[in-house]
């Protein structure tokens, strides 16, 4: 069994491990888009929305209930790519466990 100096080593680098792993995927882009590309959204790491693009056709019908979902719903899969990421690669230092990031 681990002296309890030893579990607070390793707990140390697991934090600095994750500390360094979250700075690393706050640098990393996911996008997606929605409506076969009349929006696209960019998020980071922490799912932050870093960009937005509207193209002038999905403006054409001026349909802002459209434009809305789309929006929607294209920040919404970009954001969830983003926290798949975050959790697989966070989930790999915690070993599995649950923690909240």
């Amino acid at each position: 069994m681990k002296s309890f100096g030893d579990l607070m080593k390793q707990a140390q680098k697991v934090q600095k491990q994750m500390t360094e792993a979250q700075a690393k995927l706050g640098e990393e882009r996911f996008e997606a888009s929605a409506g076969g590309g009349l929006v696209r959204a960019v998020v980071d790491g922490r799912q932050a929305l870093k960009e937005l693009t509207i193209s002038p056709d999905a403006l054409k019908d001026n349909d802002a209930s459209l434009i809305e979902d789309l929006v929607l719903t294209a920040v919404g899969e970009a954001q969830r790519t983003s926290e798949e990421r975050m959790k697989e690669t966070l989930g790999r230092l915690t070993g599995g466990f649950n923690l909240p990031f």
